[in-house]
């Protein structure tokens, strides 16, 4: 049963996936707890877009156990979609529909009450409040990821999963964004930032955990890569991750 305590909890045991006969995750646990920003850090094809649709009820695990916000999947996945806020590195927008229309449609989706006060805070909050009537096909990039990120936080989530958020970010739509996602968290809001970009997720969060052939291999604090560099950090790991591999054939 959910409670105040497990509001934005996550807890992963043992879970493993495949994808026809690739092994993506194997045997992977992971724990979050209520108001932490949590960077998930690997290259590409690492399992960090499974693990996401794993939490996000998208996927079910092969095996294992998935809690989340206090509850347990796959059998009350219906409580935990209105837990979690999801976005993928595609937006995934309507895009013949104007950024209010967007919004309203999952207002309703949610059966979200007093929406016209909702869908203007949303916008106000991603900066775009001046193009709520624009068509969605009109926006930058940027634009388009900002509005998938406020849709995203529409039903206000306890748990944000963002999957290359900075994917096709300039400079000033990644400050945008650190700025959004420090706004959101402020309430105690669990965020995961899963990237292969280093730069933008360093400004943010507040533990480093690295994937790795579907294994985190290394998870570290933000004091941690003050002292030694999330870069260093990060390809020192990918290193002895692949020597291990290499002995492994051998």
């Amino acid at each position: 049963m959910n409670n105040d305590v497990k509001a934005g909890s996550i807890c992963v045991s043992q879970v493993s996936k495949r994808l026809g006969r690739r092994s993506v995750l194997e045997g992977l646990n992971f724990t979050a707890e209520s108001g932490q920003i949590i960077g998930i850090l690997g290259p590409n094809g690492a399992g960090k877009t499974t693990f996401l649709r794993l939490l996000s009820t998208l996927m079910r695990a092969d095996k294992g156990t998935i809690e989340m916000a206090g509850y347990q999947l796959p059998n009350e996945a219906a409580f935990v979609r209105r837990a979690v806020g999801f976005a993928s590195h595609a937006p995934l927008l309507y895009t013949g529909l104007s950024a209010e229309e967007n919004l309203r449609f999952y207002t309703r989706l949610y059966d979200l009450s007093d929406s016209d006060h909702l869908i203007q805070n949303i916008l106000e909050l991603v900066g775009l409040s001046g193009k709520r009537h624009d068509q969605v096909r009109t926006f930058s990039r940027g634009m388009q990821q900002r509005l998938a990120l406020g849709r995203a936080i529409l039903h206000h989530p306890k748990i944000l999963l963002l999957d290359e958020p900075f994917n096709g970010l300039d400079l000033d739509a990644c400050e945008r964004f650190a700025g959004f996602i420090k706004r959101t968290t402020a309430e105690g809001m669990t965020v995961l930032l899963a990237s292969h970009q280093l730069s933008g997720i360093e400004l943010l969060a507040d533990r480093f955990d690295i994937l790795i052939d579907g294994h985190i291999t290394r998870s570290c604090s933000k004091n941690e890569i003050k002292s030694y560099g999330l870069e260093e950090i990060y390809r020192e790991n990918l290193k002895t991750v692949k020597a291990q591999s290499s002995r492994r054939l051998i």
